[in-house]
């Protein structure tokens, strides 16, 4: 999906987000609860010479889960090596990177939740016994070779929990869920990417990019990197309060961090269901869109900031939407205590 504020990565970004990385926990900013998890469990596993239990880390895109696998990995002192649920295709591939592993290695697959079937398989036996589980040849004749692998921490990321099977999720010792930033999070964020970039920005200018950062770091330095180049060139460089909205209402990202498209899906909600509720298909055809990419690119941003409530008979919009464009209340959206949707 080609959109500015997408919290998945760009091809262009992959690089960016490489220089922009903490190396260490106390570089690590926000998720303090997570840190402290993880803290913990590194200092009692290298007090024990062991490896570090395998750790699931999930949440929604751009909020540092590969980011913290390689703090994890340096703060253990070993190495990673990083992959994806999509490119293990066959076992082979993973009994390829599992044996150059070494004692204490991570390996960090993303999107976990989308690994094949086979793949999981063979990873059960390797996650807790760290043994492989090899056919060799077939037919009749075909046999099973069980190898010895090192023992190796499995970091998995997924922003889709529910999409894990149940004896894939049961296998990971720490599951640690990564919340959305708050705003003076993503300000201290903001002026550390400054510095790494050389960009010179004052407090007020970094607040109001983090403001409209929908709680995402990845969305924070991408608005930076916009903001800078407005300052650029048409400022003195230097990214003020001033020069910051100039730049993000060219955007065309208003105060609550919208872009057109969140505010096509509220307006949708809004005028043409009258506040809903609506179900998540009929929203989808409205607005031309895949399920998918409302559930995992939309909504949990606006449910988060409560915009929007998921109802067990479908999407409403709340009564901060309706007051967000100065749109008189309807008398149901003003109830309270609707059940959240499972």
């Amino acid at each position: 999906m080609d959109r500015f504020l997408s919290p998945q990565p760009t091809p262009e970004e992959v690089s960016l987000e490489k220089s922009l990385r903490p190396e260490r926990l106390e570089d690590y900013i926000g998720q303090e609860s997570v840190k402290e998890n993880l803290r913990v469990s590194i200092e009692a596993a290298i007090a024990r010479g062991e490896a570090l239990d395998h750790v699931l880390l999930y949440g929604p895109p751009g909020l540092g889960k590969t980011s913290l696998a390689w703090v994890i990995s340096r703060e253990m002192g070993v190495g990673i090596r990083t992959t994806s649920g999509p490119v293990l295709e066959r076992t082979g591939d993973l009994a390829a990177i599992l044996t150059g592993l070494r004692d204490g290695d991570i390996l960090f697959i993303d999107e976990i939740h989308r690994l094949n079937p086979s793949v999981e398989e063979m990873l059960y036996p390797a996650m807790e016994e760290f043994k492989l589980d090899i056919i060799v040849g077939q037919g009749p004749g075909a046999r099973t070779l069980r190898l010895d692998v090192p023992r190796f921490t499995l970091i998995g990321a997924t922003t889709r929990l529910g999409l894990l099977t149940s004896p894939l999720r049961n296998r990971f010792g720490v599951v640690l869920r990564l919340d959305f930033y708050k705003v003076e999070e993503l300000k201290a964020i903001v002026l550390r990417s400054a510095r790494i970039l050389g960009v010179e920005v004052d407090p007020k200018g970094a607040a109001e990019i983090a403001r409209r950062a929908r709680g995402t770091p990845r969305i924070a330095n991408r608005l930076l990197k916009r903001v800078r180049d407005y300052a650029q060139a048409r400022a003195d460089g230097v990214i003020t309060l001033k020069v910051a909205r100039a730049a993000l209402e060219l955007l065309e990202i208003d105060e609550a961090g919208f872009d057109a498209l969140d505010r096509k899906f509220l307006l949708t909600i809004i005028q043409k269901f009258s506040g809903g509720p609506v179900g998540i298909d009929t929203l989808a055809a409205s607005l031309g869109e895949e399920r998918h990419t409302l559930e995992e690119v939309y909504e949990p941003f606006l449910i988060q900031e409560g915009y929007i409530q998921r109802t067990p008979r479908g999407r409403m919009a709340t009564e901060r939407a309706y007051r967000h464009f100065g749109l008189p209340l309807p008398p149901h959206v003003c109830q309270r205590g609707l059940p959240l949707e499972e």
